[in-house]
């Protein structure tokens, strides 16, 4: 998911964040601080996608594309948009996710890839996890197209290392007090070859799935602005400059004269890299806007209705010096970076849905080499966002380049609401944040605010029953993410909302914006609630996902904290010691976590090693409310796992029917175990789990 960036033009301090599929009405609370930053006013917005129309209660009704000016007319700026249920105001105009033909089902009857089921993800963050070479960083003229506008008057590559809330020399000098502003311009060197460089890291973790996110030629960050889907951005590849030469030569909408720049050349390495350790690799798909440096907006821009690309893009107007017009046009939410592409009733224009069906294939089977060669999927970025239409076309093309290919969405909704897009000719899977929401829950949120053992079982079977067959053991189980504070702050920061209030609460863990969120390191005993977490999440249904960094004990809130540089042995840290404001606070050594890292790769080797944790079923063995109690079993071709958790902050004994006398082993160790006739007896630590493999 995107936080569209704080942009120009009257919406300077915008934090925007979607949630759900659109319906017919949704209410929204919108604050906006005065520009003179004395006053603050909330009203409830309505979004009806009605001739792509947002009707602002007590406002006017407005398109899209001059939300903008309306936020100037009341000389007020946008600075956050808190919502209720569902996206703002982009929201797909087909809503007929009916199954169109036949479902496509394997031997197992079911429409998801096997090797899904067995996957251990790991979620990069490419600009932030290793700079393998330096020759490629970024430069000031890179930074143009993106957010914020404004060229700075210094810039440098980051300093690693660097304390994350420290302004350095260089942001000084641009004497800006916005703190976003200097977040936004960073730039750390992180590339493809310091992924690659860590490959074997990744392997020896265990993990067999690679996420990353947006990899393609961007002049952001985070490069959810694509300039174009056909290559990796050069500042990830050995050659930059030769990169771009080379792309200028080519017609984009031919995909006959695209050219393979050396950027491209290293993410096909990346992937056969990746495949030779049994590692999958999936990229991210942002299929609903691209950059204003886009070859397709660049052209529009310059040759107005006469571009082969205007109806690419829904434009509002024209430049027209007779008519008193200027060029306007719909952005994503409004932001006028993010140019939206045109939908039709079917899905996205026939320009943009070629050209997308082009590159799709171009990573999937590169030079015409074979599928094998190639990525092994997509993440799709704000899918809700897109007609239900094009997923099923698209569907259609990628398994019929590659039938083992594995699609995941980013729709962060209800179960009900995400089911139509799982009925097998659209996705195979989600970001599951509903398993997140569930599990903060249980194990992390205080006092009346927490939910019982009981509770947290039937919202896992409502869950697991909702889909398909096949589709909750595919489905990515995270907690952290690039939208997300990391596990590490959210339990030190436990209390201040609930993580399924994903609108509030988006903006209650930004660190810059709420002074009561605390920066600080996890403690120990805040630590111990993430390793019982870690066992949930490696012995539950569904496919573990790790956001970068999470398992050595990084933390930092909401974005942009949750996107620091990885933590890496061969690299100095200074302490962190500012805090968002300036202000200094009590220094926090930064440093590698390693028993927590350890207790990582013990749980995701101990999920290889039995194949009941990712192929087996599932019954609930426990559930005890009064002592916070909860346990189930994982079953596959007669091989056991119990798995029992004690949730309270005392230690529990336990007793569990065992009248088939099952000899186990605690692969978790902590928990003694004793077998007395028919009963298992378990005497666990307090927060705490046991994890009990049949011999």
């Amino acid at each position: 998911m995107l936080a569209p960036p704080r942009v120009q033009q009257g919406i300077a301090h915008s934090h925007i964040k979607h949630y759900g599929e659109c319906a017919l009405s949704y209410a929204y609370v919108c604050c906006f601080t005065h520009s003179q930053g004395t006053a603050k006013v909330c009203s409830y917005v309505v979004s009806l996608r009605v001739e792509n129309s947002i009707r602002v209660l007590g406002c006017t009704l407005m398109n899209k594309s001059s939300s903008s000016f309306l936020f100037r007319s009341l000389g007020l700026s946008l600075a956050s948009i808190l919502y209720c249920q569902t996206a703002f105001a982009v929201c797909a105009t087909d809503t007929d996710a009916s199954p169109k033909g036949p479902i496509q089902l394997n031997a197992q009857g079911e429409f998801v890839p096997q090797w899904a089921k067995k996957a251990v993800w790991y979620q990069v963050f490419p600009e932030r996890f290793r700079d393998g070479d330096s020759s490629n960083n970024p430069t000031k003229q890179d930074l143009v197209g993106a957010d914020p506008a404004e060229p700075p008057k210094e810039w440098q590559v980051h300093p690693w290392g660097s304390d994350w809330f420290e302004l350095q020399a260089y942001e000084q000098a641009n004497g800006e007090k916005e703190l976003w502003k200097h977040m936004l311009r960073r730039r750390y060197g992180g590339d493809l070859q310091g992924i690659i460089d860590k490959l074997d890291y990744l392997q020896d973790m265990g993990i067999n799935a690679l996420y990353l996110n947006p990899v393609f030629d961007s002049p952001s960050l985070h490069k959810y602005d694509a300039a174009s889907y056909h290559h990796i951005d050069p500042n990830f590849g050995p050659d930059p400059e030769g990169d771009r030469k080379l792309m200028a030569s080519e017609n984009a909408t031919d995909p006959a004269s695209w050219v393979w720049t050396q950027a491209d050349e290293l993410a096909l390495k990346l992937i056969s890299q990746a495949h030779k350790r049994g590692i999958q690799v999936i990229f991210d798909g942002v299929f609903n806007h691209m950059g204003i440096n886009s070859f397709a907006f660049q052209d529009l821009k310059k040759n107005q209705q006469d571009s082969p690309y205007k109806d690419w893009f829904t434009v509002t107007s024209w430049d027209d010096e007779k008519a008193g017009t200027t060029f306007a046009y719909e952005g994503w939410f409004g932001v006028p970076s993010l140019p939206e592409f045109k939908e039709d009733g079917k899905g996205l224009a026939q320009g943009p849905k070629e050209y997308i069906f082009a590159a799709t294939e171009r990573w999937m089977n590169p030079k015409g080499q074979g599928a094998a060669q190639g990525i092994d999927g997509w993440r799709l970025d704000v899918a809700f966002c897109v007609a239900h239409g094009f997923w099923k076309d698209w569907r259609k093309h990628v398994k019929s380049i590659n039938p083992d290919a594995y699609l995941t969405a980013e729709i962060v909704d209800t179960p009900k609401n995400v089911k139509p897009y799982m009925q097998g000719d659209e996705f195979d899977g989600e970001m599951n944040y509903n398993f997140a929401f569930a599990s903060s829950e249980f194990f992390f949120n205080p006092g009346d605010m927490s939910i019982s053992p009981s509770e947290f079982d039937t919202k896992l079977r409502e869950m697991r029953n909702l889909y398909p067959k096949g589709v909750a053991y595919v489905t990515q189980n995270l907690f952290g993410s690039h939208d997300a504070n990391r596990i590490g702050s959210h339990i030190v920061n436990r209390g201040i909302g609930n993580f399924a209030d994903w609108g509030t609460y988006f903006n209650l863990s930004q660190a810059a914006s709420n002074p009561d969120y605390q920066v600080r390191k996890p403690n120990e005993q805040e630590i111990r609630l993430q390793k019982l977490f870690a066992v949930m999440q490696m012995t539950y249904v569904g496919a573990p996902m790790i956001y970068y960094g999470d398992e050595v004990g990084m933390w930092g809130g909401n974005d942009p904290d949750d996107r620091k540089p990885m933590l890496w042995p061969d690299i100095e840290y200074d302490d962190e010691v500012y805090l968002p404001d300036g202000n200094k606070r009590q220094p926090d050594k930064v440093n590698i976590n390693t028993e927590l890292q350890a207790h990582y790769k013990k749980l995701i080797h101990m999920r290889h090693q039995n194949p009941a944790l990712t192929l087996g079923s599932f019954t609930t063995l426990l559930t005890d409310d009064k002592k916070d109690l909860y346990g189930y079993e994982r079953e596959y071709q007669g091989q056991r796992v119990w798995v029992i958790f004690n949730n309270s902050d005392q230690e529990q004994q336990l007793t569990l029917d065992n009248p088939q006398h099952y000899q186990f082993t605690d692969s978790l160790s902590g928990a003694k175990i004793t077998q007395q006739q028919d009963v298992l007896s378990i005497r666990l630590p307090r927060k705490w789990a046991a994890v009990l493999v049949k011999g």
